[in-house]
């Protein structure tokens, strides 16, 4: 006898994992959130640093100005009020994008926008009038720590405010897809993260140097 089995074609299956994507989207989000976290910790050693050299020389006033002649506190509270309600609305944000709500999502966002333009528009004052009255970074040493520590926080809101508009266009075009939740979540660790950097600014540069 012949033994026809080796002759019948042999056929393979292959029993894919229904759960292997969603692994691979797993992973994938947790890299991204870890490599934000790291960078926001990169941030803190910068501000830590800005904030210690603002310490040692927040008093050499070179025969100049000092903040109390300078800084105007009403002006300044209502700017800290801006950006503290921005992180309040980004919150509503966040809650209206785990009920799958994109209008309210996007309502809220803009509303945050608004909220951090108001904080540099007001930013932008205050510089324009110490320029003009002479209170430039190069007239002290304390103006020059006050410039480069509260000029790095709003640039870092600048950056925030333009990656909110790209966001916006983003979920405009295409949804709350999970690329643009997580999108989402970055920015809101970066938003709340700069709102504690200025409350750190605020005490120690504001309050102190008007109180003290």
């Amino acid at each position: 006898m012949t033994d026809t089995s080796t002759d019948q074609p042999k056929e393979f299956f292959v029993i894919e994992d229904p759960h292997h994507g969603d692994d691979h989207e797993e992973h994938h989000e947790n890299g991204t959130m870890l490599g934000f976290w790291i960078y926001l910790m990169s941030d803190c050693l910068i501000f830590g640093i800005l904030f210690a050299t603002y310490a040692v020389l927040g008093r050499n006033y070179a025969a100049g100005p000092a903040p109390v002649d300078l800084f105007d506190i009403e002006m300044i509270l209502v700017a800290t009020f801006a950006l503290l309600f921005s992180s309040i609305t980004y919150g509503f944000a966040v809650l209206r994008m785990e009920m799958d709500d994109l209008r309210g999502t996007v309502l809220w966002l803009i509303v945050t926008g608004l909220f951090g333009a108001g904080f540099l528009y007001l930013e932008l004052l205050e510089f324009t009038h110490l320029w003009h009255i002479g209170a430039t970074p190069m007239a002290s040493a304390f103006l020059s720590s006050f410039f480069i520590l509260v000029g790095t926080h709003g640039l870092h809101v600048l950056g925030g405010s333009i990656w909110l508009i790209v966001l916006l266009s983003q979920l405009g075009l295409h949804g709350l897809t999970p690329e643009n939740r997580r999108r989402v979540m970055c920015l809101s660790l970066f938003w709340h993260f700069l709102d504690l950097i200025w409350i750190g600014v605020f005490s120690l540069v504001y309050l102190t140097g008007v109180l003290l």
